[in-house]
């Protein structure tokens, strides 16, 4: 089946789930996201993997510097154990600190907030950008690692470059993970989450009406997700989504599958590991919540979907896309080449995740009529 992996990175990426107890000023100093810096050569210290022969330089050194840090193979431990391994964030991380590649000062401030939803609480970091007038538009971002691993400390790089990118309030939000709560239990918290934005929105600086989500990999179909409870509960849909390698079939033979499923960090193991460990059962892997390419589509938000070349995930995410135009949204997909799951927010290091947060940036902001 298919699943989504550890989100990450520094400007982009991904970092060991149980830093929990990292401040919010010491985040917000920590993953501001690099956006001039000098022009550093990044060079792999061996050829590219087999599973990733065109495998992009830069991509390449996070890849072998994550390698080299001695995590244990995540299908082989319990999630507890999963949680505190390496991830790609303390990769991109060290190859910042090897190579004096430093984060300019951020230009969103962050805060910690616990919002009520069904059946207690969640946290969410809020992003405000520091300089404009607001209310400023807002997004919903769900962070990745399978409904299983990883947290808001471990995607923050993406959600501060959309808060510094597009100038608007970002909401992470965090939600309850299998196998301690199992689907559907992300998605509930995620959709109440959603709906307290909503209503709470002048608190926060926001402005209800212009509203947005993003998500990667597993919040990748979280956010989607929020998109149709919205329509089906006859809410305010948001004015747009963008959709980072979801998750969106469980199809383990489909072409990118086999292709890939070898790949770091994520591969077929870890999926079917996700799988295992997120859902009720392996046949919970069919229901259209999980496998999108099955969902009622019609009147989704435009959407933009982002691809990753050397991804397990890659063929859904395009079928997704074909989908949703097949139900007359307006679809935009965009496949970035020689890069691995996990790129988006290694904006520091990696040029194509550069661009491809660019490129949801410009979507966001057309679509808030800036």
């Amino acid at each position: 089946m298919i699943l989504a992996l550890s989100g990450i990175v520094i400007g982009g990426a991904s970092c060991t789930s149980n830093s929990s107890s990292t401040t919010e000023k010491e985040k917000d100093s920590r993953d501001s996201v690099v956006k001039e810096n000098k022009k550093v050569d990044l060079k792999p210290t061996a050829s590219a993997p087999d599973w990733g022969p065109n495998m992009k330089p830069e991509m390449q050194v996070v890849i072998e510097k994550l390698m080299s840090m001695g995590g244990k193979p995540i299908e082989t431990l319990d999630a507890k154990e999963a949680r505190m391994q390496p991830t790609p964030t303390d990769a991109v991380m060290a190859v910042m600190q090897e190579h004096n590649i430093t984060a300019p000062p951020a230009l969103c401030d962050t805060t910690g907030k616990d919002i009520p939803v069904s059946g207690g609480t969640t946290h969410v970091r809020i992003y405000t950008p520091k300089s404009g007038t607001a209310p400023f538009p807002v997004i919903v971002y769900y962070h990745g690692g399978g409904w299983v691993i990883a947290d808001l400390n471990v995607y923050s790089a993406s959600a501060q470059g959309l808060c510094e990118q597009v100038g608007a309030v970002v909401v992470s939000v965090e939600y309850p993970k299998g196998p301690e709560k199992k689907f559907p239990a992300a998605h509930t918290t995620s959709f109440d989450a959603y709906q307290w934005v909503l209503k709470n929105a002048g608190s926060i600086k926001a402005d209800s009406s212009k509203i947005a989500v993003v998500g990667e990999s597993a919040g990748g179909n979280l956010a989607a997700n929020v998109s149709m409870m919205a329509r089906d509960k006859h809410i305010k849909v948001p004015l747009y989504e963008v959709l980072v390698y979801p998750v969106a079939n469980n199809d383990v033979m489909s072409e990118s599958y086999v292709k890939y499923a070898a790949a770091k960090p994520l591969n077929k193991p870890m999926m079917e590991w996700f799988v295992k460990n997120a859902l009720p059962s392996v046949a919970t892997a069919a229901d259209p919540r999980i496998s999108l390419v099955r969902a009622n589509l019609t009147g989704m938000p435009p959407t933009l979907i982002i691809g990753a070349e050397i991804d397990p995930l890659q063929t859904e995410g395009k079928m997704l896309s074909d989908k949703l135009k097949a139900a007359n949204v307006t679809t935009d997909y965009q496949l970035y080449s020689g890069v691995t799951h996990e790129f988006f927010g290694m904006a520091a290091v990696v040029p194509e995740a550069k661009e491809a947060q660019a490129l949801a940036a410009s979507k966001l902001k057309s679509a808030f009529g800036k």
